[in-house]
């Protein structure tokens, strides 16, 4: 039984990915582990009996403790707020926990064999950097009756005012948002990725679109430029590799016409979207790694898509799935490995290593989940469902 020293903070979830959670702990961990946990439910009904503050409790502790692992939760909207009965709209636990730690989020594809990208060009992994503070996910939005104004207002520190309209609603109601961020968190974007990119050795490219926000976004591009001037040009070119900025959309045009093996930061939103995009295009949702790294030092992994609702809804009438655990063991070895990383266990990190090579000769041999077979190239294949998957890495993991 492999020991551990200091618990992992261990962010339990809703829907399909909480019965996964609980499976790859029976099957793939407890067995091998003394598994080390501080335990916070995020499943939405003990998010709305706490009324979220248990969200920012795991948060704390992950700044406190330094590693965490998060199941996928629910970030409820208006349908499921009817659904679950909810008091109010409660915000994305991912945002919440984002805005605490002030990290950046880096996500990168699982490359198994006999799963090809549908770019076709693409050979190497694409990582998303995305920027985790902020943004729409931290906005503040209203609705504004017809014949209402919205306008944009600053208090300086002095009590002086400056306004600027945002638009005049004549005849007609509409909606408003304000976004906000900070210089303090973009330079810790900035040289979050520049040193990510040097540990890499791969280029960096980072895109926005200021042609079009002249304040917002072109404050992004001028932190970034200065900072890497200022601190890491020198690095980079002893490095050989590249820093460039361009627009967000001709970033995308570029991403598809090249072979990949380069680190792509984007914005909180634009990251969102195109790190699904680029998890798709190489196979899955469900084959892409996500890290949370705060400038403190605090490590965050989970899977990077949702709760896979349709399949727990075929769950709770007695059905098979057929459901992708692997960025979710992804996420339980990524932490396993920085806590032995962190506390000096060496077998902890042999065993992490283990675990996902289990999981990707599995695939590999042509086993694999019902989401990988649609798409698999392999001549001889097997499509299991979701506990079977993991009783065939266990047997290959012993």
């Amino acid at each position: 039984m492999i020991q551990m020293k200091t618990p992992l903070v261990e962010m339990d979830g809703d829907e399909m990915t909480r019965v996964l959670w609980r499976q790859i702990k029976e099957i793939l961990l407890s067995p091998y582990i003394d598994l080390k946990t501080e335990y916070y439910d995020l499943g939405l009904e003990h998010r709305e009996e706490t009324e979220d503050s248990v969200t920012v409790e795991a948060a704390r502790a992950t700044l406190r403790l330094g590693v965490a692992v998060k199941c996928a939760t629910i970030t409820p909207n208006a349908e499921r707020v009817r659904e679950y009965n909810l008091r109010e709209m409660w915000k994305s636990p991912n945002g919440t926990i984002r805005a605490i730690l002030d990290g950046t989020v880096f996500r990168a594809p699982i490359l198994a064999e006999g799963i090809s990208p549908l770019v076709a060009n693409w050979q190497k992994p694409i990582t998303v950097a995305r920027h985790a503070y902020g943004d729409l996910y931290r906005d503040v939005e209203t609705i504004v009756p017809a014949g209402g104004k919205a306008e944009l207002t600053v208090t300086a520190a002095d009590g002086t005012e400056t306004r600027q309209l945002i638009h005049a609603y004549e005849g007609t109601a509409g909606i408003a948002l304000g976004m906000h961020n900070t210089d303090k968190s973009i330079e810790s974007f900035a040289r979050a990725c520049f040193r990510y990119a040097l540990d890499a050795g791969q280029d960096l490219w980072f895109a926005a679109k200021d042609t079009i926000s002249k304040q917002y976004d072109h404050r992004f591009k001028d932190i970034f430029a200065a900072i890497y001037a200022a601190e890491f040009e020198a690095d980079f070119r002893r490095a050989g590799i590249e820093y460039f900025y361009t627009l967000i959309d001709d970033a995308v045009a570029r991403v598809m016409r090249s072979s990949g093996g380069f680190i792509w930061a984007c914005k909180n939103y634009d990251g969102d979207v195109m790190s699904d995009m680029v998890a798709t295009a190489f196979g899955s949702l469900a084959m892409m790694t996500s890290v949370l790294v705060s400038p403190t030092g605090a490590f965050e992994y989970e899977a990077a898509h949702g709760t896979v609702q349709r399949h727990y809804y075929r769950y709770l009438q007695g059905e098979k799935t057929s459901t992708n655990s692997v960025a979710t063991i992804f996420a339980w070895t990524g932490a396993l490995r920085k806590r032995a990383e962190l506390d000096g266990l060496a077998d902890l990190a042999a065993f992490a290593d283990r675990l996902e090579k289990a999981a990707l000769g599995v695939i590999g041999a042509g086993i694999m989940t019902g989401d990988l077979a649609a798409i698999s190239r392999l001549a001889h294949k097997k499509t299991v469902d979701s506990e079977g998957f993991l009783l065939a890495v266990r047997e290959a993991l012993e």
